[in-house]
């Protein structure tokens, strides 16, 4: 496989690697507890997944094509709560990952030495991709402790469980060495 492709097909799961992750944590919580927020000065797990979309949406709508922040983006507006139920929560979240997601499809090979602009700085597609691909995990895992802090024990681990790293490197070590992403096996739990 041509090595851009590569790194096409190791993007794309990483991304829904870490959607997986996020609406695990998610799904383990009361609809109540999207809402919550420690302090002022903290958002709710709601306000995040607001933010990351209206992100998704600005930065992957016609990627190739005009900048990544929209003049009707209001990044300002996305941490100002105004949603209601955990399905509209759901239906934000789906609408900014599906956004990524065919942007991410529609890409070729050849476009990822393209310069976009974000705030009129170039970037390369790569370095684009790359940008995002650390600013979504790092909400992921924001969503993911907090959710841990509501739940607190009845919390179902969504990596190697506490106390498991034994058992979960004996299992990996048992098997023959072979090439493929870290998260081919997680992904392959969603089908």
């Amino acid at each position: 496989m041509n090595p851009d492709q590569s790194y096409l097909e190791s993007v794309k799961k990483q991304f829904l690697y870490y959607k997986m992750l996020g609406e695990k944590a998610i799904d383990q919580l009361e609809p109540s507890q999207l809402f919550v927020s420690f302090n002022d000065d903290t958002n709710s797990i709601a306000t995040i997944i607001k933010h990351i979309s209206g992100n998704m949406l600005s930065r992957w709508t016609d990627f190739l094509t005009s900048d990544g922040e929209k003049e009707w983006r209001n990044r300002d507006s996305e941490f100002e709560n105004d949603l209601q139920s955990k399905e509209e929560v759901l239906e934000v979240w789906n609408k900014g990952w599906n956004c990524l997601e065919n942007a991410l499809e529609s890409l070729k090979h050849e476009q990822l030495s393209d310069i976009i602009y974000i705030r009129n700085e170039g970037h390369t597609v790569i370095e684009a991709i790359n940008r995002q691909l650390a600013h979504y995990p790092y909400h992921v895992g924001q969503i993911v402790f907090y959710a841990k802090q509501l739940k607190n024990s009845e919390w179902n681990s969504l990596s190697i469980p506490k106390n498991k790293s034994g058992n979960y490197n004996a299992e990996k070590f048992a098997k023959e060495k072979e090439i493929k992403n870290f998260t081919d096996d997680e992904l392959k739990k969603l089908k």
